[in-house]
């Protein structure tokens, strides 16, 4: 007669176990207490001689136990497996995926460095219309009509417009303050910041656009003395304590007297060891645009400041072309 323990243990020991639902199947076919194949050779012990049941015990306790052993190994090694497995389709050999964190553009990190450091100096953000009248671009900012800035060449008109009326992109930002003043009594304390547009041949030096910032102060009793205050303390702010400044007269419709802001950029390849860069315009404001805005320049005094971030930006990084903060090219937008 065959012996059922030696058949279910050749049995037994041919099964692999490779996976989770292996083993389960391993378990109920072997170990079930329902329909498992040892506990039902244990149902059968009965069945035998008297003389053959202690050894057929003894022998299928020693079957069950090796069952259990096996079927426990092989969930200790799945179970380790599963902890180190990283996929079966990912391939460790591949470069790892980079990041790229973005950030703001460098014009926008100088705009609000210079916005941030003008507000603790009490001054309020206005942003005025970037399509302007002619009227608030030009004439109540003193420009006379025969003034070059008004030619087509210089300006961007808008199509369409009536002649006596014209419409245009803005050319600088000084039209903010002919709007703050328009719909403020003074005192006034606004910086006006936003885009510009001349028509202007694109080089490594002049684009179509830019951006600027605009300050402008009435009140009575303003003086040149509290420009230059503001104007030291901003450069101070943004190029350090020892930064040097020169003050040179110009001219501007829209102030009287006017002045251009310059500092000193130490260059060693330079023959004076460096040269002065011009940074901004300023002056104070001419009567006839308080008079265009209905306020008494017998009264009130003022300053206006117009800088460009664009030569800003470049001081502050050693930037020599302009072009290159509108190429959207990241290996120069990454260093920022």
């Amino acid at each position: 007669m065959a012996d059922p323990i030696a058949a279910l243990r050749a049995e037994l020991e041919a099964e692999t176990i490779t996976t989770d639902e292996e083993a389960e199947a391993f378990r109920i076919r072997y170990l079930g207490r329902n329909q498992g194949a040892i506990p039902d050779l244990f149902s059968q012990i009965g069945q035998q001689p008297p003389e053959e049941r202690p050894d057929f015990g003894r022998r299928l306790n020693a079957l069950k136990a090796d069952a259990q052993a096996k079927l426990d190994a092989a969930r200790e090694r799945l179970s380790a497996e599963d902890a180190t497995d990283t996929g079966t389709d990912f391939d460790l050999t591949l470069p790892g995926r980079r990041h790229h964190p973005g950030s703001l553009h460098p014009l926008t990190q100088t705009l609000n460095e210079i916005l941030h450091i003008l507000e603790r100096l009490g001054f309020a953000t206005y942003e005025g219309p970037e399509v302007e009248t002619d009227w608030h671009n030009f004439t109540a900012l003193n420009f006379p009509p025969d003034h070059p800035a008004r030619d087509m060449q210089d300006t961007f008109f808008v199509k369409d417009t009536p002649p006596d009326a014209p419409t245009l992109l803005r050319t600088h930002t000084s039209p903010g303050q002919i709007r703050v003043l328009q719909a403020t009594e003074p005192p006034v304390r606004v910086m006006v910041p936003g885009r510009v547009y001349r028509n202007e041949a694109i080089s490594y030096k002049s684009f179509c656009l830019f951006h600027q910032v605009e300050l402008l102060y009435v009140d009575t009793d303003v003086s040149m003395a509290d420009l230059k205050q503001v104007l030291y303390q901003l450069a101070q702010a943004l190029f350090g304590e020892d930064v040097r400044l020169r003050f040179r007269p110009s001219y501007f419709p829209f102030t009287e007297p006017s002045a251009e802001v310059d500092i000193w950029w130490a260059d060693p390849d330079h023959d004076d060891g460096g040269r002065w860069l011009e940074i901004l315009g300023c002056g104070m404001v001419h009567p006839n645009v308080l008079r265009a805005v209905d306020v008494d320049p017998e009264r009130y005094s003022g300053y206006a400041v117009g800088m460009g971030i664009e030569r800003m930006t470049m001081l502050k990084h050693g930037i020599d072309d302009i072009r290159v903060f509108y190429e959207n090219d990241l290996r120069f937008l990454q260093q920022f």
